[in-house]
C-alpha cells in the first residue's frame, strides 16, 4: 500500500499527512482517494491538525467531496453503513473550526442533515457523528448568520428533542439551546413554542426533585427557558412549570444557603418576575409569606453591596443585584396593589420600611458614580428602579431624592443626546432581551416621580434650576416624532405614548405652578408650536383620546399664558388647534335613554366612556382653560359658531333632565357660554335664539342669566 500508517514524531506526522493531501489531490480512482481520507480524518480525530494543516486539507478538497461522502449510500466492503457518512461529518467538523469556513453557505446549508443526525438511533459506531454535529452546530452558533439559519432551518426543535432523548451527547444539546436562546429567544419560542416548553417541563420537574448541587446549576439554566412571549400562564404546562418553580424557590429559599447558592435563585426568581410578574406565586398564606421573603432577601442584598461599596466587589455583584432591583419593582407593585392583594396590610407596612432602607443605598451608590462610569448598564438599572420607587413613594427619602436630583437630571440629559444619534436604527434592533427600552431613555422611568415632584416647592425648583423643563421639551418634541413615525393602527399603550402622557402631566404642573418660567424659557414656544400642529392630526384616531386630552388642556392651558406670541394671533395653525380642542370639548357629553324614567339623561358619549376616568380630570380643566382662552383671542368666539357647538349645547341640556346633571358639569358649562356670550354678540343671539334664558333658569347658571339679560 501506497499510505503507511502514522508516524509518532510529530515532524513526521504532518509529513505523512502533506503526502496524503497530495494523494487526495491527485488520487485516480475512489479507492485511494479514500484510503488518503481514512489517514486524514484519523489525524483529524484525533486532533493533530493546526490551522495551516486544516486550510491545506480544505485546498486539496473543498466542500465537494465531503458533501458526496454525506450523500453516498453505498459503503466500502465490510465497513458500516454510515462510514461515508462518518468521514465527511469529520471533514465538516475540522472545517467549522475555521469560523470563516464555518459561516459558509455550504456549511450552512447542511443544518437539516446535522438535525436528522441528532434524530438518528445513536449507537456505539455513530457517537463520533453525533460529537462532530455539535461540534459543527456550536461553531456555526458563533458566526453572523448561524443563528437565524439554525431556527430557519428546524435546529431548536432538533435540539429539544435530543435533549428530551436524553442520549449522547444531550447535555451539549442543552447548551446549544441556551446559546441558541440567548441571542434568539422571540424567534424561537414563536417558531418552536411546544418543544421549548417539552424541555422546561423536564428542567422544571428535574428542579423540584433534585436534592443536590443539580437544583442550583439548574437555578443557572432555567432563565434562559422563561420566555417574555408567548406568557407561560397562558396553557397549562407552562402554569405546571411555573408551580414547580414556584415550589423548587420556595424550598430553598426557605433553608440556610451560602452566598453562591442564594445569588443563582434570586435570578430565576428575577426572570420569573420578569416574564409573568407576580402570577407565578400563590395566592394565600404561603404565597405571600414567599412573596415577603423573596422583596426581602433582595432588600437585604442590595444594602450589603451598596451601602459600603468596594469597587471590586460591586463588580462581581451587578448580575445579582440587578435582579434583586427587579423583585423590588415587583414588592412596590405588590404593596400597592389593592384589587386581590397577595400581601396582607401588615406585610406591606413591613415590606415598605425595608424597601426604603434598600432605596436609601441605591441612592447612597449613585451619589458616588464618576462621570467615566455613566455607561455602565448598572447605573441605568440603579436609576431605573429608583424610578419606579420615585414614581409611587415620594414622600420618604425627600430629602436624599432633592440632593440626587442635579445627578439624575444630568444623567438623563447624557443619555437622551447619545441616545438621538441611534435613531436611524430600527426599533426592533435597539430592545434589548429584556424588552426594556433603549439604554439610552432613562428619562422614561424618571418621568412619573418627576411628575410628583414638580407639585412640590423645593424639588420642582431643583428641576427648575438643573434645566429639567427645556430637556423635557427636548424629550416630547422627540417622542413625538417616534409616535407620528408609527404605524396609526390601534395598538396597546406604547411607552411613548404614555412617556408623552407623563411628560404633559409635568408641564401641567409648571403651567399652574411657574408660569413666568413658561413665558421666559424659549422652549415652551417650542412645545406650543408642536401642540397646535399636533392635535388636529392627533383627535381623528380614537385610539389615542387620552393624549389628545393631555394635548387639548396643556395647549389652552399654555395658550393662557402665551397669547401674546406670534404663533397664536390667529394663523392658520392656532386656528385649527381651536377648531380640534373645541371638538373634543363639546363632543364628550350626549342624551342617553334614562332607565329609571320615560325622559333622558346626561351620558358620556361612547367614543369617551371607556377612557373617562383617565380623561375626566382633563376634560373639566381643559373647560376652564378655553374659559380662560376666549377674551384673549377676539376670533376664537367664530371657532366656537362654525362648530356650532352652542346650537348642540342649547339641544342637549333643552332635552336632558335636569337631575341628571351634576354641579361641576353645569359649571363647567356655564364659565364657557358665559365668556362666549361677552365676547360676541352673534353667540349671545344664538344662545337666546335656542331658548337660552329658559334653561339657564332651568339649571340655576345666574351669571348666564344676568349675561343674557343685559342689553
Amino acid at each position: 500500500p501506497r499510505f503507511p500508517t502514522m508516524a509518532s514524531d510529530s515532524g513526521d506526522k504532518h509529513a505523512t499527512l502533506r503526502r496524503c493531501l497530495g494523494v487526495l489531490r491527485d488520487a485516480r480512482n475512489d479507492s485511494e482517494q479514500f484510503a488518503a481520507l481514512l489517514l486524514v480524518t484519523k489525524a483529524v480525530r484525533a486532533g493533530e491538525v493546526d490551522a495551516k494543516t486544516r486550510r491545506q486539507i480544505f485546498d486539496a478538497i473543498g466542500f465537494t467531496f465531503p458533501t458526496r461522502l454525506l450523500t453516498s449510500r453505498q459503503p466500502p466492503a465490510g465497513c458500516p453503513p454510515h462510514t461515508f457518512r462518518a468521514l465527511g461529518l469529520t471533514l465538516l467538523a475540522c472545517f467549522c473550526t475555521d469560523p470563516e469556513l464555518a459561516g459558509h453557505s455550504q456549511i450552512l446549508n447542511k443544518i437539516p442533515t446535522f438535525n436528522d443526525i441528532l434524530l438518528s438511533p445513536c449507537d456505539t459506531d455513530s457517537i463520533s457523528m453525533v460529537d462532530d454535529v455539535y461540534q459543527c452546530l456550536s461553531a456555526v452558533l458563533a458566526t453572523a448568520r448561524g443563528p437565524r439559519e439554525l431556527v430557519t432551518k428546524g435546529t431548536v426543535s432538533a435540539l429539544c428533542q435530543a435533549y428530551l432523548n436524553g442520549g449522547h451527547g444531550s447535555d451539549r444539546a442543552l447548551t446549544l439551546l441556551v446559546g441558541l436562546l440567548a441571542i434568539a429567544e422571540a424567534k424561537c419560542w414563536q417558531r418552536d413554542a411546544p418543544q421549548l416548553l417539552a424541555v422546561l417541563s423536564k428542567l422544571s420537574g428535574d428542579f423540584l426533585k433534585a436534592e443536590d448541587m443539580t437544583k442550583f446549576e439548574l437555578c443557572e439554566v432555567l432563565p434562559h427557558f422563561i420566555p417574555l412571549s408567548p406568557p407561560l400562564t397562558e396553557n397549562s404546562q407552562g402554569s405546571k412549570c411555573l408551580c414547580r418553580l414556584y415550589k423548587g424557590l420556595a424550598d430553598i429559599l426557605g433553608s440556610k444557603l451560602s452566598q453562591s447558592q442564594r445569588d443563582p435563585a434570586l435570578k430565576l426568581a428575577a426572570s420569573l418576575v420578569q416574564a409573568c410578574g407576580a402570577e407565578w406565586i400563590p395566592a394565600g398564606s404561603a404565597g405571600s409569606k414567599f412573596l415577603a421573603l423573596l422583596v426581602n432577601l433582595a432588600c437585604v442584598e442590595v444594602r450589603l453591596t451598596l451601602e459600603e461599596p468596594d469597587p471590586v466587589e460591586v463588580e462581581g455583584k451587578k448580575e445579582v443585584v440587578t435582579a434583586c432591583y427587579v423583585l423590588m419593582e415587583m414588592g412596590i407593585q405588590e404593596c400597592l396593589r389593592e384589587e386581590k392583594p397577595l400581601l396582607e396590610d401588615v406585610q406591606k407596612m413591613q415590606l415598605m420600611r425595608i424597601m426604603e432602607e434598600a432605596f436609601g443605598a441605591v441612592m447612597f451608590y449613585l451619589r458616588q458614580v464618576k462621570q467615566e462610569e455613566l455607561q455602565d448598564p448598572f447605573i441605568f438599572a440603579s436609576v431605573r428602579v429608583l424610578g419606579a420607587w420615585m414614581a409611587e413613594e415620594t414622600s420618604s427619602l425627600k430629602q436624599e431624592i432633592c440632593e440626587l436630583l442635579p445627578f439624575l437630571i444630568d444623567y438623563a440629559r447624557k443619555l437622551f443626546k447619545e441616545g438621538s444619534s441611534a435613531e436611524g436604527l430600527p426599533q426592533a434592533e435597539l430592545v434589548s432581551t429584556e424588552g426594556s427600552a433603549l439604554p439610552q431613555d432613562a428619562l422614561r422611568f424618571l418621568l412619573p416621580g418627576f411628575c410628583h415632584l414638580t407639585a412640590e416647592d423645593r424639588p420642582r425648583d431643583i428641576l427648575i434650576s438643573e434645566g429639567a423643563p427645556a430637556l423635557l421639551c427636548e424629550y416630547f418634541l422627540q417622542q413625538w416624532e417616534v409616535l407620528t413615525s408609527k404605524s396609526s393602527s390601534p395598538a396597546p399603550l406604547t411607552s411613548t405614548e404614555m412617556s408623552l402622557q407623563t411628560t404633559s402631566g409635568i408641564f401641567l404642573n409648571l403651567v399652574v405652578t411657574a408660569p413666568d418660567l413658561v413665558r421666559q424659557d424659549k422652549s415652551f414656544s417650542s412645545l406650543m408650536d408642536v401642540l397646535l400642529k399636533s392635535l388636529p392630526l392627533l383627535l381623528p384616531q380614537k385610539h389615542h383620546l387620552v393624549l389628545a386630552a393631555n394635548f387639548t388642556t396643556l395647549g389652552l392651558m399654555m395658550a393662557r399664558i402665551l397669547a401674546g406670541s406670534a404663533a397664536l394671533q390667529g394663523t392658520q395653525s392656532a386656528k385649527e388647534f381651536f377648531g380640534a380642542a373645541i371638538h373634543f370639548l363639546s363632543q364628550a357629553h350626549m342624551a342617553q335613554a334614562d332607565p329609571s324614567s320615560d325622559g333622558l339623561a346626561m351620558a358620556v358619549s361612547p367614543t369617551y366612556v371607556s377612557t373617562w376616568d383617565d380623561i375626566r380630570e382633563l376634560w373639566f380643566l381643559g373647560m376652564q382653560a378655553l374659559a380662560g382662552c376666549i377674551p384673549l383671542f377676539p376670533w376664537l368666539p367664530q371657532a366656537a359658531l362654525q362648530a356650532r357647538w352652542l346650537e348642540g349645547l342649547s339641544q342637549l341640556l333643552s332635552h336632558v333632565a335636569p337631575a341628571s346633571v351634576d354641579f361641576e358639569l353645569i359649571t363647567a358649562f356655564q364659565a364657557v357660554l358665559v365668556e362666549l356670550a361677552r365676547a360676541s354678540e352673534q353667540c349671545r343671539s344664538v344662545i337666546l335664539s335656542h331658548h337660552g334664558t329658559e334653561w339657564a333658569n332651568l339649571y340655576g347658571m345666574a351669571a348666564l342669566e344676568q349675561c343674557l339679560a343685559e342689553q
